[in-house]
């Protein structure tokens, strides 16, 4: 009997310990995106994980996946709405097939420089936006930035919009800059991310565009003689999470979330920053030729987008944005 007093205690101890144990197991949660490693996007993404487990003592363990590992961005924000996916650092094109007014912002030479565009994102016009895409099913963590897109090709230099009559390049499937470079004359194709260094490399398309960020990480410049700082359109990465993950967090551990980032935000556009002003230098440095445009000239060839998507179904939407970027 004293035996069996004896081990009862421990019996329950050792129950108590089991309980506490899976109490104690952390929440995995899924974070995608379709950068390279050493792109801001990864390093931001990385950087919200650890935030999150740290400010949570471990209870949300977030696995980035990073250069497409769960399908394009497409895809991926068909996972966070379905709730298949928790989190991603999308793009703009993926979220505008969803929430068209996303588009506006990618307007053919819209902002004068880039904290100009982080500053409408910050204000009604980002809020508005989040408040469309909580609608589709994500909320909105934070604006990331994309930089400036850039035109590369393998044919010749461009200088003024009469150098892109012809070229086939490859845009993503986002109506706007397939519109801006129609508008220059280019053949518009569209060609996954992860598909396009080979594309490049087998001449299946002339060229492409992209910002800095995208051409270095991805290393377009082994496959690309030209570099054309055209500077045609900007474009954010939305740092959203599935509604149906953010719901099953509670009020603190969502307050633990947006907080992480916000901080994850800042990070990831000082790298954005930081890698545009670094990087002509750093891409002239591996070969290919860097020239400048007539940029007044590029910026009256596009200007039938602007009409367009003024008549368009988001066209008070583009009306606002062009009001409050200028």
């Amino acid at each position: 009997m004293k035996r069996r007093h004896f081990a009862l205690p421990l019996l329950i101890g050792a129950l108590m310990a089991s309980g506490l144990a899976f109490a104690q197991q952390a929440v995995k949660l899924t974070l995608g995106h379709g950068a390279a490693p050493g792109n801001p996007r990864h390093e931001a993404a990385v950087k919200f994980a650890d935030t999150v487990k740290a400010k949570t003592n471990g209870r949300y363990e977030i696995q980035v996946a990073h250069s497409a590992q769960l399908g394009d961005d497409a895809a991926m924000v068909t996972a966070l709405r379905s709730g298949s996916l928790d989190i991603s650092a999308n793009s703009q094109g993926a979220m505008a097939n969803v929430v068209p007014e996303y588009a506006a912002l990618g307007l053919p030479f819209l902002f004068a420089d880039i904290q100009k565009a982080w500053q409408l994102l910050d204000g009604p016009i980002g809020e508005d936006l989040s408040k469309r895409t909580a609608a589709k099913g994500m909320v909105v963590l934070g604006y990331w930035d994309n930089g400036i897109r850039h035109v590369t090709n393998s044919k010749r230099p461009i200088k003024a919009p009469a150098d892109v009559k012809g070229l086939k390049l490859r845009t993503p499937p986002d109506a706007m800059t397939m519109d801006i470079m129609q508008a220059l004359g280019a053949d518009a194709q569209q060609i996954k991310f992860s598909e396009l260094y080979v594309a490049l490399q087998q001449g299946v398309v002339d060229g492409q565009e992209n910002p800095l960020t995208n051409i270095s990480s991805a290393k377009l410049y082994e496959v690309q003689k030209y570099l054309s700082l055209t500077g045609h359109k900007y474009e954010t990465n939305p740092f959203v999470m599935s509604k149906r993950s953010w719901d099953k967090l509670s009020p603190a551990d969502q307050k633990v979330f947006t907080e992480a980032a916000a901080e994850a935000t800042q990070v990831q556009r000082k790298l954005s920053k930081e890698a545009d002003e670094k990087l002509v230098a750093e891409l002239k440095g591996k070969g290919i030729q860097i020239d400048t445009v007539d940029r007044k000239a590029f910026a009256e060839a596009t200007k039938s987008v602007y009409t367009k998507w003024a008549a368009g179904p988001a066209g008070d939407f583009v009306k606002r944005v062009v009001q409050q970027a200028q």
